[in-house]
């Protein structure tokens, strides 16, 4: 840490000034705030359910959503809607993928939660 030096302004009322440091990028703050706290895991899970509703447009028709090993569940509430998805899983898959990869918040390093490899609808 850097030290605290007092101000040398005559008049100042004793005011303290920090040291000046290097600028860090606030996404590289964000990151590096995650993974000390071992917080990416969950901000990656919710990451890929949010790319999720983006990319498929079934959100209204999401009931649960689940993700263990690289498998993203999704339970649909209408039968035409997951219909509809079946065919495209593997579309939905890259897309999912493609958004994830571009979301800063989104840590490919963390072992537990990574890219969606399957997708199952029920």
């Amino acid at each position: 840490m850097e030290p605290i030096y007092p101000d040398s302004v005559p008049g100042s009322g004793g005011s303290v000034r920090l040291a000046r440091k290097e600028a860090v990028r606030m996404d590289s703050l964000v990151r590096a705030f995650l993974r000390s706290n071992r917080m990416t895991a969950k901000v990656n899970t919710q990451r890929i359910y949010s790319a999720w509703d983006t990319v498929s447009g079934a959100a209204p028709f999401t009931l649960r959503r689940y993700y263990k090993n690289g498998t993203l569940y999704i339970t649909l509430s209408s039968a035409v809607c997951r219909s509809q998805l079946i065919p495209q899983r593997a579309l939905l898959i890259d897309k999912i993928n493609l958004r994830l990869t571009s979301d800063p918040l989104f840590s490919q390093e963390d072992r537990l939660v990574g890219l969606v490899k399957n997708l199952i609808l029920k």
